[in-house]
């Protein structure tokens, strides 16, 4: 059985002509004007029009290339996205033509709930629909794979040797909407569960057994009369100036790469609020290309090739093998 691997992910304008529309599509269905998108525009002129996450999935891809190769695995890799080119439907007809019958999907978001998990699972529905394959096989969720806690504890650590003794860990995540997090998983939570427990290992892993941190969120693009979960990082950034916090380390565990949110929202908000509270401000990378998020990657894929024995580290054991049906439903717009 021919096998392939297909890289998942969000997408990103190439060139300033594309941002308005890749931010149209991100945003389809909210009747959100262009002008409010050419304002949400302005993060990408930072990079010339160009999202990081291009660059960083192509990197991906050669050091995934790289690791298969030396452990004796020949799959030919693919990369398609939900929101701009290439689109994950352009990629399974690619596979298609390629003879590829089966392919195993890696998404570049390790945790359950609507936009990270089950839409990706109904990209990949819609980009399979009226064909007759490629049978699509998405990875489990890795929020708590020892390579992924590894990659991040090791980021941290980086970072945390040019800080002072006493530096604050704080690890961020995408916010969503509270009603979302209530309804992700069988039971109702998972997301922030999962990233709590993403935040809780990588603390530990630095610092040992009961360390201390926070958690918190950032990226917030709903309306004000909408809950989302919080407290935001800004937010938080200031009450910890008002307990006399002198420093903080903030960790992106809820993101893979350095993408335009990251950049923006903590090396340029989130560090202007650092600087005008007069807190010293450290950012540790997210997992990128690190050797051991991409070693976690190939055994992912193990997982459904030889029937490897599961890994995961804490309390939540493994999730997102096998999703129940109407679990993480998508979120009801207003109007």
């Amino acid at each position: 059985m021919p096998d392939g691997f297909l890289l998942l992910s969000f997408g990103g304008p190439e060139g300033p002509q594309d941002v308005v529309p890749f931010l149209r599509n991100v945003t389809r269905g909210r009747g959100i004007p262009d002008e409010r998108l050419a304002e949400v525009g302005e993060h990408y002129a930072r990079f010339g029009g160009v999202s990081p996450i291009n660059g960083h999935n192509r990197a991906l891809l050669d050091a995934l290339d790289a690791d298969f190769r030396a452990n004796g695995r020949q799959l030919p890799l693919y990369w398609g996205n939900r929101n701009w080119k290439p689109y994950v439907a352009d990629a399974v007809k690619q596979m298609r033509r390629d003879g590829i019958t089966r392919a195993f999907v890696f998404a570049t978001s390790a945790t359950g709930g609507y936009s990270g998990c089950r839409q990706y699972r109904e990209n990949l529905a819609d980009a399979t629909r009226g064909l007759d394959g490629p049978a699509l096989v998405k990875l489990r969720h890795y929020f708590d794979h020892p390579g992924f806690i590894d990659a991040n504890a090791d980021r941290v650590r980086t970072t945390l040797d040019g800080c002072p003794p006493g530096t604050r860990l704080v690890f961020t995540a995408h916010s969503i909407p509270v009603s979302m997090n209530d309804s992700s998983g069988p039971d109702g939570g998972l997301y922030l569960a999962e990233h709590r427990e993403t935040a809780r290992l990588v603390a530990e892993s630095v610092r040992g057994p009961g360390a201390e941190f926070d958690l918190v969120w950032q990226s917030r693009s709903g309306p004000p009369r909408t809950p989302w979960l919080e407290p935001d990082v800004n937010d938080h950034l200031r009450a910890l100036a008002g307990q006399g916090v002198r420093s903080v380390l903030v960790s992106p565990t809820g993101f893979v790469s350095d993408h335009v949110e990251v950049v923006w929202d903590l090396d340029v908000t989130a560090a202007e609020t650092a600087r005008e509270l007069g807190l010293h401000y450290a950012r540790a990378a997210t997992a990128g290309v690190h050797p051991a998020f991409v070693a976690m990657i190939r055994e992912l894929v193990e997982e459904q090739l030889a029937d490897t024995p599961r890994r995961w580290l804490g309390e939540l054991g493994v999730q997102g093998e096998r999703c129940p049906h109407g679990c993480c439903p998508a979120p009801r717009r207003a109007g």
